[in-house]
């Protein structure tokens, strides 16, 4: 099934997750409910990748200072998941970054992480640039102030990105009630 770059809808065989700098030292500077609710977020959408077998790559920003991914989202992660480390804030910039996204063949990009405004924002629109579909996910990302939160959703619609949110690219993943993975799938958001 080949796929329009217009296509407003997320598709599992066509989406790849990235995981953007979810890690211990940015992870603290964050208000404490919605970090827990990034965390929540980010682990459903974990769970219906790896059900749905669509490639999870996550990014750590200079891991050395910034720790690594926070345990609540690490422990999650498959093993077979993809990991990169960068000191640039867009991940489009970091070397074999773009070879990663190419080996899995797939045009959608689903964005969640640490900051909106910064790493999210920079990534999201440079691989728009680079041709692919982008999605970031609203209630998966955050920044330290709601204000640059607010903005960063702002200036991505304006670009194009589409926002969406965990319940529409887990249903539009599944598509169907009758998806062998619905019942599963559906009880991680109640």
């Amino acid at each position: 099934m080949s796929m329009s770059l217009n296509e407003k809808l997320c598709h599992a065989q066509h989406s790849q997750l990235l995981i953007i700098d979810i890690q211990d030292r940015l992870a603290s500077a964050m208000p404490a409910d919605v970090l827990d609710k990034v965390i929540k977020n980010n682990n459903v959408l974990i769970n219906a990748a790896k059900e749905l077998d669509i490639p999870i790559i996550h990014s750590e920003q200079y891991p050395k200072g910034l720790g690594h991914t926070v345990t609540g989202i690490s422990d999650n992660l498959p093993d077979n998941g993809l990991s990169i480390e960068k000191t640039c804030f867009s991940c489009s910039e970091t070397e074999g970054f773009h070879d990663l996204l190419a080996k899995n063949k797939r045009q959608q990009i689903i964005i969640t992480g640490i900051e909106s405004h910064i790493c999210v924002l920079q990534s999201a629109i440079q691989l728009q640039r680079h041709g692919y579909a982008v999605y970031v996910v609203e209630d998966a990302t955050c920044s330290r102030k709601k204000s640059h939160y607010k903005n960063a959703l702002k200036r991505l619609r304006q670009c194009g990105v589409i926002v969406s949110n965990v319940e529409s690219v887990l249903f539009e993943w599944l598509r169907d009630a009758k998806h062998e993975s619905f019942k599963k799938l559906s009880s991680l958001i109640k």
